[in-house]
């Protein structure tokens, strides 16, 4: 039995109860086994009891009513038969199903949160009241777990909304705010602070008109769609799921496919098709490898300083440089509400960053295209200056200028004597090695790197990057201010490329010593892609700058060696001014459309320089070329004690590069192959130099059968 804490039955009136959730022990409520125990025994008591109209489930657990089910209760029974896995689904029919046969109504009263097997309850009770604020929001997020809605969503949920509402929520998986939800029918919308008030006036109400008694009989029956419809609308949701998948999520897909076999069906034969559709999810690859990501993404928002350090509270920031990095961290922070000084050299260089900055932050989402009331609530947050005395104000100062260490080393000459006792200074430099970058420096100790990622309103990571100097006090300043502007921060020790950087290297090294082997650029990018890579390392080049990537990649050799072969292919590219995306030319042609779409075309030009160095026959192993190296790279990192844990290293690849979450990261993709068959791969690369050479975790991680992950 859990706590009786969680759940709370009282009676505000003699005919209405009161179901409250609250954990006091987590911050979001959930449901675990314990819970729907505790439920099924307090449907027991009501249903015993005589003059009740109608129950009402509310959280007052700020801006949270459920959060879905104890996911590691689930992955407890991930090897389990299908059959038990079957059954475990149709107990969640069998109980959530009890608010829909209840002699009296039921009713979800939805303040916060409200997603999963949270979702699941609320669809099952005869009504839904949602808070009209920014809070309350609804959801199935089950596909970007591998899985679909396995205790009613698929069967129940589109007999409420329609088919086509229901699809769009359980294959796309996002979650949709109270206004979307009283436009589909699914919920009616209600002021916060009288959530109660009125879900106890829509008890009364439905308990006198009985319209909730005529659903029930609706809603247990076949969905009303001819067959015609029917057609049209799996096969447009087909084209559009594949689009967007491109193969690599079966859920969506196999969620589609029981939803439309199920519409003809009563609610009962649904929820049996729901539940056998889902065991044949439940521990797929795929379904392992998310769950998977889905842990990394909580042990990330548990990482803070070192052992006894110390966060100071951020309340005003500076970041110099307007470039577009520089504007995207200053936006970061205007949307979270930080004032933020957006300093440059120059006037023009200002103006181009403060309209960047406005252009970024007054986009509207739901209208798609800039809102000038939001530029006017933000715009007094933002003040662009060339005066080095307005930057030193702030209490963090980031450095976004380009990479050269002199130039940085004297932009911090200028500033730092100005700088309050408590700021910290960073850099977010991407390659440059903190240590070197602190030399000169008064306080190396308010020192540290918070290396953002580009596009910065895409990417969560930040590396928080500590130098042999660095206090641990400013580390935790830096993590915890990392998290307040809405980023995923993964704390790093200093070394050249740190980590996310040094671990791209020799995947983006070895794609270009693939072209000097004879492979085409499509061949490459294709077995990139084809891996689930969101764009292949030659057209990462393109996008990221030539000539950024070369300093990288000298800086990354000057450090490395022996294991970095520097490529013939970049220098004669940059030589020739094809530097990217952003020259219009790089290892393609780019040109804007007539509606200012930008199209990549292959470049004759380019072609030729690369046929200059070319040689030898095309490899027909992109794939282990590719992402074998990556994966060298990442054990010498653990090696090293950049990091410590593989978790920092995996969500660090998706968060910063975009490695495949189906994929579960990298070091669980190769726990997938095994690492003894990893060590017996690279065999065949030896002649390929020290890059391909096995290390030491990983020879020992064969030798002795052991994986890099628990068993999941």
């Amino acid at each position: 039995m859990s706590d009786p804490s969680i759940l709370a039955l009282d009676y505000p009136a003699d005919d209405v109860a009161v179901i409250t959730i609250n954990d006091p022990t987590k911050k979001v409520n959930i449901l675990s086994r314990a819970v729907l125990a505790e439920l099924a025994g307090l449907l027991d008591e009501l249903e015993s009891r005589s003059g009740v109209a109608g129950l009402i489930f509310q959280s007052t657990k700020p801006g949270n009513f459920i959060a879905g089910a104890n996911l590691e209760e689930f992955v407890a029974s991930i090897d389990k038969p299908k059959e038990e896995i079957v059954e475990l689904s149709r107990e969640g029919h069998q109980l959530f199903g009890r608010l829909s046969q209840c002699s009296f109504v039921t009713v979800a009263a939805i303040g916060g949160l409200c997603i999963g097997g949270g979702a699941e309850l609320a669809a099952w009770c005869d009504r839904r009241i949602m808070a009209n604020d920014d809070k309350a929001k609804f959801g199935f997020p089950e596909v970007k777990l591998g899985l679909f809605p396995g205790w009613g969503g698929t069967a129940r949920t589109p007999r409420i909304v329609g088919l086509s509402n229901a699809l769009e929520l359980v294959t796309g998986g996002e979650n949709i705010d109270t206004a979307a939800a009283e436009a589909m029918g699914l919920a009616i919308a209600a002021p916060a602070d009288r959530l109660l008030e009125e879900a106890i006036a829509l008890v009364r109400s439905e308990h006198e008109t009985k319209e909730y008694l005529a659903d029930r009989e609706r809603w247990s029956g076949p969905i009303s769609i001819s067959d015609t419809e029917l057609a049209f609308l799996g096969a447009s949701a087909s084209a559009f799921i594949q689009g967007k998948t491109k193969g690599h999520y079966p859920a969506p897909m196999a969620a589609l496919e029981v939803m439309l076999n199920a519409a003809g069906v009563d609610l009962e034969t649904a929820c049996q098709m729901e539940a056998e559709g889902f065991a044949e999810l439940f521990g797929s690859p795929e379904n392992r490898a998310l769950l998977n990501v889905f842990f990394l993404q909580d042990h990330n928002k548990k990482v803070s300083g070192p052992p006894d350090s110390e966060a100071r509270e951020i309340q005003t920031a500076a970041v110099v440089g307007a470039g577009v990095m520089g504007q995207g961290i200053a936006a970061a922070n205007v949307k979270r509400r930080i004032p933020v000084t957006l300093g440059d050299t120059s006037a023009e260089a200002i103006a181009r960053g403060v309209q960047g900055v406005i252009t970024e932050v007054s986009y509207n989402k739901e209208t798609k295209k800039p809102d000038a009331q939001r530029a006017l609530d933000f715009l007094p947050l933002l003040n662009g200056t060339e005066n080095d005395a307005e930057v030193a104000q702030a209490d963090i100062v980031i450095e976004a200028i380009y990479e050269n260490a002199e130039a940085k080393r004297a932009l911090y000459a200028k500033l730092e004597p100005q700088l309050g006792e408590q700021a910290i200074l960073c850099s977010n430099t991407s390659t440059i090695p903190i240590t070197e970058l602190a030399h000169g420096l008064e306080h190396p100790e308010r020192f540290c790197g918070l290396h953002f990622f580009n596009p910065v309103r895409q990417m969560p990571l930040v590396e928080v990057i500590r130098g042999k100097q660095t206090s641990g006090d400013t580390i935790a300043t830096a993590v915890a201010y990392a998290k307040v502007i809405g980023k995923s921060p993964i704390v790093v020790q200093d070394g050249p490329g740190f980590l996310v950087n040094r671990v791209l290297l020799p995947y983006m090294n070895e794609a270009l010593l693939l072209l000097e082997s004879g492979a085409s650029i499509k061949a490459v990018d294709k077995a990139a892609k084809s891996f689930g890579m969101p764009m292949g390392p030659i057209e990462l080049y393109d996008t990221v700058g030539l000539d950024i990537a070369l300093h990288a990649g000298k800086v990354m050799h000057e450090a490395f060696p022996d294991r970095v072969v520097p490529s013939k292919i970049l220098p004669a590219m940059v030589e020739a001014g094809r530097i990217g995306k952003k020259a219009d030319k790089g290892f393609f042609d780019y040109m804007t459309d007539s509606k200012g779409r930008t199209k990549s075309q292959p470049s004759p030009e380019a072609a030729a320089i690369i046929e200059k160095v070319s040689a030898g026959e095309c490899a027909d192993d992109l794939t282990d070329r590719l992402f074998l190296p990556m994966l060298l790279e990442a054990t010498r990192v653990v090696e090293d004690g950049i990091v410590t844990d593989v978790r920092d290293v995996d969500l660090g690849l998706i968060y910063g590069i975009g490695f495949p979450p189906f994929k579960g990261g990298l070091f669980f993709w190769a726990d997938t192959l095994g690492a003894a068959a990893i060590v017996e791969k690279l065999e065949s690369f030896q002649p390929l130099g020290e890059r391909y050479a096995p290390t030491k975790m990983l020879l020992e991680h064969a030798d002795k059968g052991k994986a890099f992950y628990p068993k999941l």
